[in-house]
């Protein structure tokens, strides 16, 4: 497994982690507000939360789940950096 995939793989972890807290941050909200959007807020999380599971679980189970070449390990690596900012930017916000 190349270095770039161990990354991705961790970035993947970090990522159900911040999402598992923000699935539990925003349930508690919908449990006192009740409203459409927070309910949203509680269905995106847990999607994206499946979504990097599924990948953790690829991940480190399967080494050829992406293709062999280095560049693509790399892209995959970034996206996945990319994800780790955008849901880190979400937890700083709700929990403010």
């Amino acid at each position: 497994m190349s270095t770039q995939l161990l990354v991705a793989g961790g970035l993947s972890v970090l990522n159900a982690i911040l999402l598992a807290v923000l699935t539990v941050i925003w349930a508690r909200n919908y449990r006192t507000f009740r409203t459409p959007l927070v309910l949203g807020l509680v269905a995106f999380a847990v999607v994206l939360l499946v979504e990097n599971l599924v990948a953790i679980y690829f991940s480190f189970s399967m080494n050829m789940l992406y293709a062999a070449t280095p560049a693509v390990h790399t892209v995959v690596a970034v996206l996945r950096a990319l994800q780790f900012v955008a849901i880190a930017i979400l937890l700083f916000v709700t929990w403010k």
